[in-house]
């Protein structure tokens, strides 16, 4: 039995067990976002275009039997909005990578004001070539 055990805890401490786990919890969590964003925003903005967020009361009655063909419309646009929201995300997350990769940061967008220094000596040098030579 100490054999089993000892096995258990050399798998459970290789890199490969934790990270995995962190991806999972990782994920799960990312899903509640994606899906709160989902619901909560891109839903609504489709209820505000169509008029309702839930498409299931489309139905059509074929021989006495009834298609909530609803529901699955419902499905298809919140898979295309999920799809577009994880998009989003995996776009920015490239364009971090890359911007990385080219040794930028997001503050290297602007550069850094100048020093006390040097906008005395870009003053000095201002002052000096308006008044000409010195006596």
């Amino acid at each position: 039995m100490s054999g089993f055990v000892k096995e258990f805890k050399e798998f459970v401490n290789r890199g490969n067990v934790v990270d995995l786990a962190v991806a999972v919890v990782i994920g799960a969590a990312f899903g509640v976002v994606v899906d709160a964003f989902t619901t909560g925003i891109l839903m609504q903005i489709v209820a505000a275009i169509v008029g309702e967020p839930n498409f299931s009361a489309l139905t059509v009655t074929v021989n006495d039997a009834e298609i909530f063909y609803g529901d699955f419309l419902t499905a298809l646009v919140r898979f295309v909005l999920v799809a577009f929201a994880v998009f989003l995300v995996v776009k920015a997350l490239n364009e971090m990578q890359h911007r990385r990769a080219r040794g930028e940061s997001p503050a290297d967008e602007e550069p850094p004001p100048p020093t006390d220094v040097e906008l005395l000596t870009e003053i000095r040098d201002l002052l000096a070539a308006n008044q000409g030579p010195r006596p």
